[in-house]
């Protein structure tokens, strides 16, 4: 399978249907000639429109262009290339959508954005002696807006309930993020807290699965790959490799699903290595402008920790990440469900699926460490379908607590006792 049969489950990497082209070569022109109106999101009833987000990213099969709006910055990260992030000063800038062009080495990049999420946009690829390389994708922001707002104001009392939580956990500063995938609430996202940044201990294990999934499906790796584990390698806390024998022989695909299914840190930290250290991880992380998110340390790297140099994430920014994988937007279907399926065999329980009935299908991915304790992932009931994030800063068992008590709020909110 090649790599683009593989990423048919987002939108076709196409040269755009006829009413499309027109409209989008306008966009293009636009750009190129500097006149003319930059392209809006459009659509019916300007006062019903969602809010413009300047914090906007396109996804396209095998890739993202990221836009920030207020710094004037883009970034363009694909499988075959990764721009980094690019000062753009002569980006115009309106209501509604951002449009320009930037050149790095030889190629040239034009874009029109528009700054609301589930619209469509456009990135243009021009090399010299080649065809233009059209991207058409469906534009991603933090929130997305609803599907069904008028189905997503049913989803906002929960915020209520949840703050009541949040406010009583008088020891433990708390933030949670919901967000709806089933539809019954029209995809609405809810939040307490969402910018909240405590340590994000091994939560972000998930962001380095992605970025090696992602690797996966451009075809740059495989997951049946062979990586030796030697005991320089072998860190304590959570994890089963460490009573495993050492040294030893072990797959990618073990790695990834041992450093989910047990948080194994040592899996965690063999594959930081695999991937490049921390830049590509961060990479990621910037190419879907989450910004309280960072990748600093390995796991368990004390001395580092002692630096300052810490690993740190927000319930909003951990919602971007489920939403994006749910949507198949950042990784194939295949390996969307792959990773879902590693996230189901957690044996760490004691927070969302002890707070909730037994037998609830849930795919979660803990946090722990003394001064913080998370909880994030998905419900699985059919037709209710949820994406959360339960975060908490603070003396670990009181946290714990006050995840349970956010997990359980949600559950009977929108599933029901």
């Amino acid at each position: 399978m090649n790599r683009t049969d593989k990423w048919a489950s987002s939108s076709a990497r196409r040269v755009p249907g006829s009413k499309l082209v027109a409209v989008l070569v306008a966009a293009v022109l636009a750009v190129v000639g500097g006149s003319g109106p930059a392209v809006a999101d459009g659509g019916p009833g300007a006062g019903s429109r969602p809010p413009a987000n300047p914090l906007a990213w396109l996804a396209f099969p095998g890739g993202v262009f990221s836009v920030d709006a207020a710094a004037r910055t883009v970034r363009y990260r694909a499988c075959d290339r990764d721009t980094g992030r690019v000062a753009d000063p002569g980006m115009r800038v309106t209501a509604r959508s951002a449009s320009g062009q930037v050149t790095i080495g030889g190629t040239s990049y034009r874009y029109d954005i528009p700054l609301v999420g589930r619209a469509e946009g456009v990135v243009v690829l021009f090399r010299p002696h080649t065809r233009p390389d059209w991207q058409v994708g469906e534009v991603v922001t933090d929130p997305l807006p609803p599907t069904d707002p008028a189905a997503g104001r049913a989803l906002l009392p929960l915020a209520g309930q949840l703050r009541q939580v949040v406010d009583a956990a008088t020891a433990n500063p708390a933030g949670v993020t919901v967000r709806d995938l089933s539809g019954r609430y029209g995809q609405q996202q809810v939040s307490v807290n969402g910018t909240l940044r405590p340590k994000a201990a091994s939560v972000i294990k998930l962001w380095i699965l992605v970025e090696l999934l992602r690797r996966v499906d451009c075809g740059q790796v495989s997951l049946d790959q062979g990586v030796l584990v030697t005991a320089a390698d072998v860190v304590g806390g959570t994890g089963q490799l460490q009573f495993e024998q050492i040294p030893q022989v072990a797959s990618l695909h073990k790695l990834a699903e041992y450093m989910i299914e047990y948080s194994d840190n040592t899996a965690a930290n063999v594959l930081i290595d695999q991937l490049g250290r921390f830049a590509p991880v961060n990479a990621l992380i910037d190419s879907m402008n989450q910004r309280e998110t960072i990748l600093a340390r390995k796991m368990l790297d004390t001395e580092a920790a002692a630096r300052g140099e810490e690993n740190y994430t927000s319930p909003d920014d951990v919602v971007s990440l489920l939403g994006a994988v749910w949507d198949a937007r950042i990784l194939t279907r295949a390996s969307r469900d792959l990773m879902i399926g590693f996230m189901r065999e957690q044996t760490l329980n004691s927070k969302i699926p002890a707070a909730l009935p037994p037998g609830t299908p849930v795919a979660h991915k803990t946090g722990d460490l003394p001064d913080a304790s998370h909880d994030v992932g998905y419900y699985l009931v059919p037709g209710a379908e949820t994406a959360v994030a339960f975060l908490t800063a603070g003396p670990y068992d009181s946290g714990s607590e006050t995840v349970r008590r956010l997990a359980r709020t949600v559950y009977d909110y929108v599933v029901g006792p």
